[in-house]
């Protein structure tokens, strides 16, 4: 089967890069994944991508070596499912409370023994390749978002779920649940004192912790702190400010 790059990169104690796609597009897509993110997420949950958008994105970034994620929009087992099957080699679970829905949603990524993900990887197969249905459970990541109240606090027995691969950091829900206003790249005190906890959490379970970004200062912080994977920026985000930076030099050359 394929391996898992990011896998492999964790194993080797390197962080990863991870961009977002919120555009329901093969084409942006395909311009993400060619610019060397080491993966790349079709955000099902805030993004404007449905599930009949899935396949084709995933069939753009799979040109590269980028590997695909999804995040669906809830914990919905057949959600899960279907990403994987069509090609996802990791799903991210949003608004994760506690330990019996991080298991939920393990258990939809895992065949059994170990799970009750149902066979059919019907595009899936063929992108892993050989050995998919044997070592699929090895290979394909699972992550729980933190983000609430609740799931503060059972943050412990949530990074101690059996096969979960890594808690990964939702910033402007986990400030909601910290009664402060929602922020991208929060420097509040509070809030970075969470997202500390949450990591040394998660690696002391022996997993591993991401968090989500919106600029290159933030991440790079991120990474020398100890995260294991970044969230950089989105195919939206570049959009919106290389054309506000060429109208800004526009403006200023012309005045």
């Amino acid at each position: 089967m394929r391996p898992n790059k990011i896998k492999e990169m964790w194993a080797a104690g390197q962080s990863a890069s991870l961009g977002w796609l919120s555009i329901s597009h093969s084409f942006t897509a395909e311009m993400m994944a060619r610019q060397g993110f080491d993966a790349l997420c079709i955000d099902l949950q805030h993004g404007m991508s449905e599930m009949n958008d899935v396949l084709p994105m995933l069939q753009a970034i799979s040109q590269t070596d980028t590997v695909p994620f999804v995040r669906v929009a809830w914990n919905d087992p057949a959600a899960i499912m279907k990403a994987l099957d069509v090609g996802a080699y990791g799903i991210i679970v949003p608004l994760v409370n506690n330990a019996e829905e991080a298991a939920k949603a393990v258990a939809a990524c895992r065949y059994a023994p170990v799970g009750m993900r149902s066979s059919g990887p019907i595009r899936a197969a063929h992108y892993g390749g050989a050995n998919y249905f044997e070592e699929a459970n090895d290979q394909i990541i699972v992550m729980a978002m933190i983000e609430t109240k609740e799931g503060l606090e059972n943050l412990d027995a949530i990074c101690a779920t059996p096969g979960l691969d890594a808690v990964y950091i939702g910033p402007a829900d986990l400030s909601y649940a910290l009664g402060l206003p929602p922020q991208a790249d929060n420097p509040n005190p509070l809030h970075m004192e969470t997202c500390d906890k949450i990591r040394d959490t998660a690696h002391k379970h022996g997993i591993k912790a991401v968090m989500h970004c919106a600029g290159a200062e933030f991440a790079a912080g991120a990474i020398n702190r100890g995260f294991d994977m970044v969230m950089l920026t989105s195919d939206l985000a570049c959009m919106i400010a290389g054309a506000k930076d060429q109208l800004g030099k526009l403006k200023a050359g012309t005045s």
